[in-house]
This record gives structure tokens, sequence and C-alpha cells, in this order.
């Protein structure tokens, strides 16, 4: 499980606002100048990102949580979305330069239907599969307290 620990700033109903910061690690990795990472860091500057997700652990506004999503759903999720757009593209192209007119704007045109052919399936899908995919709340990190004399 990929996990992240933020703060509750909400709730709404049985859900809650969860606020992260993006803290980057780059500054101390030996593969920084070659990550994409360290590109979408930079562009977020460290900002603080709020999810709302389902409150299944019964946190309260201002407590520190940790949020979490299977390895297994983030790498099926990346896969349709990217895979499944490319497949398509590159079977739509060839389809259409073979089918309809060996021309380079018939297949231009052939790949373009079948990058949108592969968005529309992956938002179907995405839309049919519940909340699979969905970051979930993991614990409650609570502080002990100590009473001192």
């Amino acid at each position: 499980m990929i996990t992240e620990t933020g703060k509750v700033v909400a709730l709404k109903g049985d859900r809650a606002w969860v606020q992260t910061i993006r803290n980057s690690a780059c500054q101390s990795c030996s593969a920084r100048s070659g990550c994409g990472q360290r590109a979408l860091a930079s562009v977020s500057g460290g900002r603080a990102n709020q999810i709302l997700v389902a409150n299944t652990v019964d946190a309260r506004v201002g407590d520190e949580v940790v949020i979490g999503v299977d390895e297994q759903s983030v790498l099926t999720a990346s896969l349709a979305v990217y895979g499944l757009p490319l497949v398509l593209m590159v079977l739509g192209s060839i389809g259409a330069y073979r089918w309809l007119g060996a021309t380079d704007l018939v297949a231009i045109s052939g790949a373009l239907a079948g990058l949108a052919a592969g968005f529309v399936a992956v938002r179907h899908w995405q839309s049919g599969s519940g909340d699979r995919f969905e970051p979930r709340l993991v614990r409650v990190n609570r502080i002990a307290t100590v009473n001192c004399l």
C-alpha cells in the first residue's frame, strides 16, 4: 500500500477532507537529474493538496491521518490510462492506413480516432469500477498525552 500522511481539515457527512503537503525528497536522491517526480514537485512547489475520502476510522477535524492506495490499483489504473489509448491509437493508425487509403492524412485521422476511443473506453471503465481506485483512510495517528504534576 502506498501511504501518505495528512491532516483532516473538514468533515462532510461520512467523508473527510484530508490535506497533504507534497514533500519532495529530490535533494537527497541520486537519480534526481532524470526523474519525472522532480519535475512534478517543482511545478507544485510543495503546495497543499486536499482530497475527499470516506471517513472509515472515525477521524475528527485536526487529526493526523494516514491515507493509502493499493499498489495493484495504481498499477492497473496507470496501465489503463496510458496503455489503452496508446494501443488504440497505433491500431487506429494502422487500420485506417491499411483499409481506408494509404495516405498520411488517413493514418493521422485513424490515430486520433483511436486515441479518442481509448480515452472514452478508459472513462467508461473507470466509471463502472466503483471506489476501487479511491484512496482510503488507513489509520489515525493520535498523539498520547502525558499528565505531569
